[in-house]
């Protein structure tokens, strides 16, 4: 592990503190031959169990630095369920009141998860399951209404860079825990927060890291301005994403989703991780990229969060 006796001695204030330095483990058994080593930052080891109690606590220390959100008022939010469960730990902590606008479309561990830690919950029908961008512009469409009211702040995780400063520390860990160069860095992209984080903290860091978008092969409207329907929760919402900028990227690629599921359970049962379809997305192209690298280069992906949140699902029904 990454800690050290005396870090792990250290009392918190409260469970924000928990947020962050999560482990980061070297694949083993299922990356091919000949091919460079392979990092996977296990981000489900933040309180919520995802990577986006980074962004919830970015985006609430950011509005209130502000002065755009002070107690009494309410924070609202559209999201799959990781984000939501996210802003409702923070608000639940800060003594905010939080209304969340979801969708069918996400599993149940999630929206349980949110109204568990105390959000107000609504849910906007989707077609068959399916994520597509009809489904997203819905949700927008309802949480701006809600915000309508003035005493409701709505963090806007779609437009809202500060979200980026949380992960860009997600970036410094990676640094901290690794001695070598990082040659290839990729990240399926929702928000697009994480990957333009970790990118800013690598560039600053004069890394010469290779840095790949990946979205799902069926909504490839970054790499071929197409949106689709798929159902891998938390990524490729139709539309390129506000906050992903160029010059912070190499380039962009699809990834089959039934090669993630593949990579999510192969991760679970011989690797030990954890995670959903988007971390078997994001090790899936690490893998491809790695493969292209060679020998004696390091590729670093992220688990974005816990199976745990999909077992109501058919990813690990088998």
């Amino acid at each position: 592990m990454y800690f050290e006796k005396d870090d792990l001695r250290q009392k918190s204030k409260n469970t924000l503190d928990c947020i962050g330095n999560t482990p980061l483990v070297k694949l083993n058994k299922i990356i091919p031959e000949n091919c460079a080593d392979i990092f996977v930052k296990l981000e489900y080891f933040n309180p919520t169990g995802s990577k986006k109690d980074r962004m919830a606590l970015a985006m609430i220390e950011g509005a209130e630095k502000k002065g755009l959100l002070k107690q009494g008022m309410k924070v609202v939010e559209l999201s799959g369920g990781s984000t939501g469960a996210g802003l409702a730990f923070v608000c639940s902590v800060k003594g905010y009141k939080f209304h969340v606008v979801s969708s069918d479309a996400f599993s149940k561990e999630k929206l349980d998860t949110m109204t568990a830690l105390g959000a107000e919950l609504d849910i906007i029908e989707s077609d068959g399951g399916k994520i597509t961008r009809d489904l997203i512009e819905k949700m927008v469409e309802h949480t701006n209404e809600i915000a309508l009211d003035e005493n409701i702040f709505f963090t806007n995780q779609l437009k809202n860079s500060d979200l980026i400063n949380g992960f860009e520390i997600l970036g410094k860990e990676i640094l901290e825990q690794l001695d070598v160069p990082i040659d290839g860095f990729c990240d399926s992209v929702g928000t697009a927060g994480s990957l333009m984080g970790v990118s800013r903290a690598l560039k600053k860091a004069n890394q010469k890291t290779k840095i790949v978008v990946l979205e799902p092969s069926t909504s490839p409207i970054i790499t071929t301005g197409k949106s689709g329907s798929h159902t891998v929760e938390g990524i490729g919402l139709g539309f390129v994403p506000e906050l992903l900028e160029k010059e912070f990227y190499d380039e962009a690629r699809v990834v089959d989703e039934k090669i993630a599921r593949e990579i999510a359970v192969k991760l679970a049962r011989e690797e030990g991780i954890f995670g959903g379809t988007s971390t078997g997305m994001n090790v899936a192209g690490a893998i491809e990229l790695a493969k292209e690298l060679g020998p004696g280069k390091t590729v670093v992906a992220i688990a974005c969060d816990s199976g745990l949140k999909y077992l109501s699902e058919t990813l690990y029904a088998n």
